[in-house]
């Protein structure tokens, strides 16, 4: 790759890491698996950074090969092996003023969701891309989005019932 290229690989990479792995995260739930997502992730934007930098929307085509390794992770066998428990400070991928009993719980309530559900509100809510993005992420219709955008939330509205 030319230097120039790959400076501005760097450079994206450089900005965007930690929310790549936000998201790998909040899909899958597991720390150790969310590195290996964005890994593989960040490999195949390197081996196609040139068609990446002339896309339209660059962040919507790393979405769309962080959900596609995300989906291929889930279809392996060896993603169902669970060697024990995670300690939550290895998993920690909150921000500092968010409280850890709320994301706990939005982690278990996000891992309760069916895979397309789960992928649409965190590309729409968390990762905070419009319906049209999120889509093209998914490869899907905008009108898929929102009635799975609207089941995910109805699910996760009874699981956190209003406190009051």
């Amino acid at each position: 790759m030319r230097p120039e290229l790959e400076r501005d690989y760097v450079e994206y990479v450089r900005a965007r890491l930690r929310r790549l792995h936000r998201t790998a995260y909040l899909l899958c739930g597991d720390g150790h698996r969310a590195d290996d997502i964005v890994q593989a992730t960040l490999t195949a934007l390197y081996v196609n950074w040139k068609r990446a930098a002339a896309a339209d929307n660059i962040d919507a085509y790393v979405h769309r090969i962080l959900l596609r390794r995300y989906f291929d992770d889930r279809r392996t066998r060896w993603s169902r092996v669970r060697l024990g428990d995670v300690p939550a400070a290895v998993t920690a991928v909150a921000a500092a003023d968010e409280r850890v009993e709320d994301r706990d719980e939005l982690v278990t309530a996000l891992r309760s969701l069916p895979k397309g559900q789960r992928a649409v509100l965190v590309l729409r809510f968390l990762d905070d891309l419009s319906v049209e993005d999120t889509a093209r992420a998914l490869g899907c219709s905008a009108g898929n989005v929102k009635s799975q955008s609207a089941r995910g939330l109805a699910a996760l509205r009874a699981h956190f019932p209003v406190r009051g």
